[in-house]
């Protein structure tokens, strides 16, 4: 089967021959010349953390310390939750992820893959099945795959994968990992327990701890950006609202018209980051469902190598791009001018959309205040 090798970029001179000599290299705000030998200053805003290098007791996907640094000590997972019909909210332990994607699935639905790494909710889901998007998301983060089955063509993509022994289908397993909550309708019942799948992961050897790198945060806010304390998102079938609560620094979500809230806490659900980020969207001959005369194909979202993104953060937007050099590499977060774009420490939620020539008009789809 075919497999994507992400190759990385090489900027340099290969195959000429350099001068001998090169000019002075112009004044630069970065560099002094207090000794025959200029150095590189660190100039770093206070408080910043990231990209590379993480306290031991800081979650290096939230920037945020944790109570128990053990717990950063096995591998991301990542979880298909669900997000249609409207009877599946409150979702349970959507809260608690430390990243969460909203990505098509398909009619102009949307699904979740959400993150969970620092916090641990014993239930979660309800559970759905893997989408294209997950093939990317794993590797990203070294990560553990939590979902109830796949299509034939997902299925074959992922059992084909790198990270092959890290799938763990609902379908194949009872309690502790995964159940069914007899009150809720099928097939939107199925939950499982992260914990006993982390418990799983490390029995089967399968649970190191992976490098995480390429998120930045400061609790600082960037220079600049405009304000943006309501972001009014429209996907086809699903129409989002963030809106910004000065009091606690927060982006309160809705959906549909409706607050957005976790089941097992009741609480509404709360993001420091919301991040828009562009991908082309490309329909592939995989086939994800069928009713009666109508074919649902999966959709390829490309989310390598760079595309544009907005960040929104204390209240603010600030436009940037979005980076994913190598296919082990994190989305990272960069200023148009390629400097880092710094989170705010906390939970991050990344609204992936389609580029803006696959979408509807923009004043239909996306309108900030």
């Amino acid at each position: 089967m075919f497999k994507r090798v992400f190759v990385g970029l090489l900027i340099g001179c290969g195959g000429c021959i350099m001068p001998v000599t090169t000019p002075a290299p112009p004044a630069s705000p970065h560099l002094t010349t207090e000794t025959p030998e200029a150095k590189i200053e660190n100039i770093v805003p206070a408080g910043v953390i990231g990209p590379d290098v993480f306290p031991a007791d800081v979650n290096p996907l939230t920037g945020l310390e944790v109570d128990d640094p053990s717990a950063l000590d096995r591998r991301p997972m990542v979880v298909k939750i669900s997000n249609a019909p409207p009877l599946v909210r409150p979702q349970a332990g959507i809260g608690a992820a430390d990243l969460v994607f909203e990505h098509y699935a398909e009619g102009g639905l949307t699904r979740f893959s959400a993150v969970f790494y620092g916090q641990s909710p014993d239930r979660v889901g309800s559970i759905r099945s893997a989408r294209l998007i997950d093939y990317e998301l794993v590797p990203m983060y070294g990560a553990i795959l939590a979902f109830s089955g796949a299509s034939a063509g997902v299925d074959e993509r992922l059992n084909d994968s790198e990270f092959a022994d890290r799938l763990f289908r609902g379908v194949a397993y009872g309690l502790p990992y995964y159940w069914r909550d007899e009150e809720i309708e099928v097939p939107h019942n199925l939950f499982a327990n992260p914990n006993a799948l982390w418990a799983l992961a490390t029995r089967r050897e399968v649970n190191q701890k992976p490098e995480l790198r390429g998120l930045a945060f400061s609790p600082a806010p960037p220079d600049g950006g405009r304000p943006a304390s309501r972001i009014d998102l429209r996907y086809r079938a699903t129409r989002i609202l963030w809106t910004y609560d000065a009091k606690n620094g927060l982006y309160k979500r809705f959906a549909d018209g409706q607050g957005h809230f976790d089941a097992n806490t009741l609480k509404q659900v709360t993001a420091a980051n919301v991040v828009i980020i562009y991908a082309d969207h490309q329909f592939t001959d995989i086939v994800e469902s069928r009713f009666q005369d109508s074919v649902s194909y999966s959709i390829e979202i490309k989310l390598w190598f760079e595309g544009d993104a907005v960040l929104f953060r204390d209240g603010r937007r600030y436009e940037g791009r979005w980076v994913r050099p190598t296919r082990e590499s994190m989305i990272g977060l960069r200023t148009d001018d390629g400097d880092l774009l710094y989170l705010k420490p906390g939970q991050t939620w990344f609204q992936v959309v389609r580029l803006p020539e696959q979408q509807e008009p923009l004043e239909e789809w996306l309108r900030v205040e």
